[in-house]
């Protein structure tokens, strides 16, 4: 083939239309966002010793909802998530009960607020083992281990189904630890960790708070489970206190899901601002979990920059 055939059989480039161009124009703004908030939170505390490998941001603006312009920093890194992984089994336990395969009961319903709203452990606990078919208990025999474990992976083989990559969701969050059947699937299978990435988990509570994850009727309620009032003083829930809601401006209005360990501090947080600005924001930290103010640094940046938006 010469020169001038594979210039004539080069297929040709699709027009952009107006709406494309100011879709990528979005997206480079707001990625600029990103990148200049995440340099300013890693001068800023540099004097804590945060590295760059310790911080994973993923931004998504909604303001139009039809077309979402995205950004990241370290976006793909997969990092233990504390109690962030609990969005990950509400969505699938509202999925089975959706389909029929879990009963809608009041100690389900129980369970599911306890998990998100005060982010209980032993909630959670009970909603894993619904989902999976599993619980916890002494070790077992090689082959029952084997299919117990099998069991354990419907979380994990539900998001996979749909696209979500480089996520781990077949562990109970402990407070003093796993013992028995627990910690012998960590020592047998691989990761032997829940983990989620910022992006995958900004993509699961855009679907929630848009209405597109198993059914509108749905989401909603998951949405009520989230919403945070961060104006009221007598509010005791931290998720509603610290992370995103401390930095919000008067006026806004919050949903969110924090995560925090003696080595984590996680939040991912949806906000709708008084000028019509709607975005999910995720921002996880690692080694600095006794710092609250990272994340609430970088929150602060991006909820400037948007508020001035019309």
């Amino acid at each position: 083939m010469n020169d001038a055939q594979a210039q004539h059989e080069r297929p040709k480039a699709t027009p952009q239309t107006p709406e494309d161009r100011d879709q990528a124009v979005r997206q480079a703004m707001r990625q600029e966002l990103v990148d200049l908030t995440v340099a300013k939170t890693l001068i800023e505390f540099g004097g804590a010793k945060l590295r760059a490998d310790e911080l994973a941001v993923t931004l998504i603006d909604l303001r139009d909802a039809n077309r979402p312009a995205r950004a990241s920093y370290r976006g793909e890194a997969q990092i233990y998530p504390a109690s962030v992984i609990k969005l990950f089994y509400l969505v699938a336990a509202q999925r089975q009960m959706e389909d029929g395969k879990l009963p809608d009961t009041e100690e389900l319903r129980r369970a599911m607020r306890d998990m998100i709203v005060d982010s209980y452990n032993e909630a959670t606990g009970y909603v894993v083992d619904l989902l999976t078919g599993t619980t916890s208990g002494p070790e077992l025999p090689a082959a029952e281990m084997e299919q117990w474990h099998d069991k354990r992976e419907a979380v994990n083989r539900y998001f996979a189904s749909l696209g979500y990559t480089n996520i781990n969701v077949n562990k109970k969050p402990w407070c003093e630890g796993p013992y028995g059947r627990e910690t012998q699937a960590i020592k047998l299978y691989k990761p032997t960790r829940n983990w989620l990435t910022t992006d995958a988990t900004a993509r699961l509570l855009m679907e929630i708070v848009t209405g597109k994850t198993v059914t509108p009727a749905r989401c909603a309620q998951m949405k009520e489970l989230l919403h945070r009032d961060y104006a009221d003083p007598a509010n005791p829930n931290r998720q509603a206190k610290n992370y995103t809601g401390a930095v919000l401006p008067p006026g806004a209005k919050l949903w969110s899901k924090a995560g925090w360990t003696s080595e984590v501090r996680h939040d991912a947080a949806y906000v709708e601002l008084p000028n019509g600005a709607r975005f999910v924001l995720v921002i996880f930290t690692v080694n600095h979990a006794e710092n609250q103010d990272i994340i609430s640094h970088t929150a602060r940046n991006i909820i400037q920059e948007l508020s001035k938006e019309k």
